[in-house]
């Protein structure tokens, strides 16, 4: 396969036009193009990078929350996931995230691999995690907003509530799907 030697973009200016602190920040930029051409109007999203863990216990079964969400009509199945802290590692806040959230520790760390949300807009970069052997050490912390229950699926429970559509977030659809085709 030939590859062509392909030009980047540059930021000519930006300005900072809506910041809500660590949660999300709106910029205005001044684009060029490679052939010249010049967009004044980009706009850039910045918010945190985060990780999403899909763990799986010690006898196989995976680690869901069935959960609300502001913005997910009715109820979802989600995997474990939050945002990182200003200078951590992606697995140091995967391993953090997963006791944080249901008491659990795992022994063994697959990377599943870090993806932008939006590369023409900006938004984060997802840093997707496979924890094995996972076993519970520790109340979790009861700190998040939305209501949620903690449930342990088969392996084929948690296929078939993919095909179903009953895990209604991308990232998390897609963080499933990596770990399934990871494991033997």
């Amino acid at each position: 396969m030939t590859h062509i030697n392909m030009k980047s973009w540059t930021t000519r200016s930006r300005k900072t036009v809506f910041s809500q602190t660590k949660w999300l920040t709106v910029e205005h930029h001044e684009v060029e193009l490679p052939d010249g051409r010049i967009i004044p109007d980009w706009i850039w999203v910045i918010s945190p990078d985060y990780v999403n863990v899909v763990a799986c216990t010690e006898d196989e079964h995976f680690l869901m929350f069935r959960q609300t969400k502001y913005g997910v009509k009715g109820d979802t199945l989600a995997i474990v996931g939050g945002y990182l802290n200003p200078d951590e590692e992606p697995l140091t806040a995967a391993r953090r995230e997963l006791v944080e959230e249901t008491g659990y520790t795992a022994e063994k760390w697959i990377d599943l691999g870090h993806f932008l949300v939006d590369p023409n807009r900006g938004i984060a970069t997802g840093h997707l995690y496979l924890a094995m052997e996972s076993r519970f050490v520790a109340s979790p912390i009861q700190d998040d907003l939305e209501e949620q229950e903690l449930i342990l699926l088969t392996r084929e429970e948690l296929k078939k509530a993919l095909d179903q559509g009953e895990i209604k977030v991308l990232a998390w659809a897609a963080a499933i799907s990596f770990a399934l085709a990871r494991l033997p």
